[in-house]
């Protein structure tokens, strides 16, 4: 496979297929941009979709975004689960508000915004030329430039500049907004058909069960907390007896990191 073959595959399957009617690829705001990127953090794509619609309705702008108290932030949130993207977007709305962001450095400055997601919202906001890797991307550029490889088949062995160099090579120059959506399109259709090889690459790591997790005890305190005003005693016992160390544990790291 060869660059120019593969966006043939990647831009004939967008055509034809794909998802033009997600809500934030009909917007070209960095604030919409950035709320859809943090919201599509671990949490898929269907999912995603009604808490966006909701929240950039309810929040239109940064400065509404900014202005509004963070348990009402918290409470919109509800559902989508990881609630500290919720603090760390109510954070970074009052910064978009107070300075011109556009370089990648920038966006990266703002909290709760690493590498992937200052690429991600550079791309799909200003239509700069970034390289950038989700697990999309990753599936369809290992499928089509490592699946022959036989020195691949060994978990672990494709890194993130192997498949960052490739990029480098297909990315059509001017239209990396299109781009991005058609290959994360073709990578997702990939998975759907059964075809992932994330595992084999070096950058991949597997999502902890979410039943039983201390994700769920947070969740389960920050929707609780978002209610109505409670105890610490109701709080630590939501959800048994046999839990309440982890919810103690749970509630010690949200009260340090603001979020009740």
């Amino acid at each position: 496979m060869n660059a120019t073959s593969f966006r043939k595959i990647v831009w004939a399957y967008y055509k034809k297929y794909g998802r033009h009617a997600l809500p934030w690829r009909k917007t070209h705001s960095l604030y919409r941009v950035l709320v859809s990127e943090v919201m599509l953090q671990q949490t898929q794509v269907e999912r995603v979709i009604p808490f966006y619609t909701k929240f950039v309705k309810q929040f239109p702008t940064a400065t509404k975004l900014a202005a509004a108290p963070l348990p009402d932030v918290l409470k919109s949130w509800q559902g989508l689960g990881y609630n500290r993207r919720a603090k760390m977007l109510h954070q970074a709305a009052k910064e978009l508000g107070s300075r011109k962001i556009i370089a990648v450095p920038e966006l990266e400055s703002l909290p709760g915004v690493g590498p992937y997601t200052a690429r991600a919202v550079a791309a799909f906001a200003y239509n700069q030329d970034v390289i950038f890797i989700e697990t999309n991307i990753r599936t369809a550029i290992i499928h089509h430039f490592f699946n022959n490889d036989r020195n691949t088949i060994i978990y672990d062995s494709v890194s993130d500049s192997q498949i960052e160099k490739i990029l480098t090579q297909a990315l059509p120059k001017g239209r990396a907004r299109e781009w991005y959506s058609a290959l994360m399109d073709y990578g997702a259709h990939l998975k759907r058909s059964g075809i992932s090889h994330n595992a084999r690459s070096r950058g991949y790591m597997k999502q902890s069960k979410f039943a039983g997790s201390l994700r769920e005890a947070r969740g389960a305190i920050v929707r609780e907390s978002t209610k109505r005003i409670t105890s610490h005693a109701r709080l630590l016992n939501l959800l048994g007896p046999s839990r309440r160390e982890q919810m103690k544990k749970a509630f010690g790291a949200l009260r340090a990191e603001g979020l009740i």
